[in-house]
């Protein structure tokens, strides 16, 4: 019998490059989310709402890992409401599945939980490790709250590991393709000041450390899940304009993010606020980064 890995919240696109990798590996790979899909493949889809146990725990019995990325999208506009969503969706998740999980004789073996590098907040050019301490933002708070939640889960036959993820690359999601188009059209300027920092990471190299989380018995704890070496927004986006061929852009003001995010229904703080986080815990493991530099990432998936 196959080793079972579960995916909650696992039909997004972080969810479908894990889902691919974990089954092309030898895994049964069963998604947790609120439209199960037919498929065509194996790999199964049931109906979860993030909040109730339900049919689904009985995936978790005996599973060689559960992995949550439940949580509502952060790209909307960040009203109390919206606010309120975020955090509740992941939140409720977290604790709908703790509960699952202790009411079985045989829980998951490791239990991945994403996070995100929101947890430092607006920091600035301060580098931040796995040790710095939590900022003081609204989506600083989410995380806190969320993370929170998941050291509260007191579940000692499972191993457990918290990835703070940071800006994903990836061709088929995130926000890569529309910054790509955007530049397309010479309008891939700085953002704001373009001193803000992004700590970004290739998808191929996040699967890799959520794999690495899944089958390495020795980690544990929070792990920041970015690449070793994040750049300013304004270096980003010349790093992208220049893969592109487009090698000038006019700078976008802090005013015209704000604007073209209203018409977006996005949150310009996304675009403009620092991040310069570094995944020292998982390379003193020995992991080793297939897109380290920028440059290379991008035209990997620009190609």
């Amino acid at each position: 019998m196959k080793p079972r890995i579960v995916l909650a919240g696992g039909s997004g696109f972080l969810g479908r490059a894990l889902a691919a990798e974990f089954f092309k590996h030898g895994y049964a790979v069963v998604i947790l989310t609120r439209t199960p899909r037919p498929r065509t493949d194996e790999i199964r889809e049931l109906a979860w709402d993030g909040k109730n146990t339900g049919a689904w725990t009985a995936e978790l019995a005996g599973a060689a890992a559960l992995i949550n990325l439940t949580g509502k999208n952060i790209n909307c506009p960040h009203t109390p409401e919206n606010l309120r969503g975020i955090t509740a969706s992941r939140v409720d998740s977290v604790n709908v599945l703790a509960a699952a999980c202790a009411s079985l004789t045989a829980p998951p073996r490791v239990w991945v939980q994403a996070s995100a590098t929101g947890f430092y907040g607006d920091s600035g050019a301060a580098t931040c490790d796995e040790t710095a301490p939590v900022g003081t933002d609204a989506l600083a708070n989410i995380c806190r709250q969320w993370e929170g939640a998941f050291a509260a889960a007191a579940l000692p036959a499972t191993r457990k590991v918290t990835l703070r993820i940071g800006f994903v690359l990836g061709r088929d999601g995130g926000a890569l393709p529309v910054l790509a188009r955007l530049a397309k059209l010479f309008l891939g300027g700085a953002a704001g000041n373009g001193r803000q920092f992004i700590s970004w990471i290739h998808l191929a190299d996040l699967v890799r450390i959520f794999a690495a989380a899944v089958e390495n018995e020795e980690l544990s704890g929070v792990f920041n899940a970015v690449a070793p070496n994040p750049v300013t927004n304004a270096a980003f986006m010349r790093e992208l304009r220049g893969v592109l061929g487009r090698p000038w852009s006019p700078p976008a003001p802090k005013w015209a993010v704000q604007f073209g995010a209203k018409l977006l229904g996005s949150e310009p703080s996304l675009a403009l606020v620092s991040q310069r986080s570094t995944p020292a815990k998982i390379l003193a493991t020995g992991f080793q980064f297939q897109f380290p530099q920028l440059r290379s990432a991008l035209e990997n998936l620009c190609d």
